[in-house]
């Protein structure tokens, strides 16, 4: 089944290899920017639900820096970048490709789009916070404990249901306290510690 944009993003898919330069060389084109200010533009763009990360803009930029498509100078201790004519030039010559970059990203991150996946990743942290904080209320009763996880699994089952989609095969629950302190033949070392 085809994957929902939703889940590729939550995996960090936000842009497929190679469309990030084009982003940035559109965003260049306005005003030479330096780095941060690339990563406030694009997480604007994005109305605030994904910012790439320094590990993903400065490599991109030394890339097209070195391919002579923009160049950099120190201003105010900042690196300041500007494209170049041949990174205008490389921008027009695959004005399709960036097209259907563009394209594929409006589809993606329309603004009511942009406005559910906001209020799915509140939701998602508010319930995480929820688990967290009410588990440690009730982390020496396992039958409440139990009762979580199984809430848990229901959502998730009614997830895959929506997104029809089949969940991935998981690992058995944890064996209670009980039975993990007790030593066993058939257990495996814990944390690449021998037993």
């Amino acid at each position: 089944m085809t994957k929902s944009w939703f889940w590729e993003r939550a995996r960090g898919k936000f842009f497929e290899r190679g469309d990030m330069k084009y982003m940035i060389l559109s965003l260049l084109q306005d005003k030479p920017k330096h780095g941060y200010e690339i990563i406030k533009d694009l997480e604007q763009q994005f109305g605030g639900f994904y910012s790439p990360s320094p590990g993903s803009i400065y490599p991109t930029l030394q890339m097209l820096e070195d391919q002579g498509y923009v160049t950099s100078m120190s201003q105010d201790g900042k690196r300041v970048y500007s494209i170049t004519d041949e990174g205008r030039a490389f921008l027009s010559q695959r004005e399709d490709v960036f097209e259907d970059v563009r394209v594929k990203w409006e589809r993606d991150w329309a603004p009511r789009v942009r406005h559910e996946a906001r209020n799915l990743a509140r939701e998602f942290r508010d319930l995480g916070q929820t688990v967290f904080q009410g588990t440690r209320n009730v982390r020496t009763e396992p039958d409440r404990l139990a009762r979580i996880r199984d809430v848990l699994a229901r959502a998730q089952r009614e997830i895959f249901d929506i997104l029809g989609e089949e969940p991935k095969k998981k690992q058995e629950p944890a064996q209670t306290a009980e039975h993990e302190s007790q030593p066993s033949s058939e257990q495996e070392p814990r944390h690449g510690f021998e037993q």
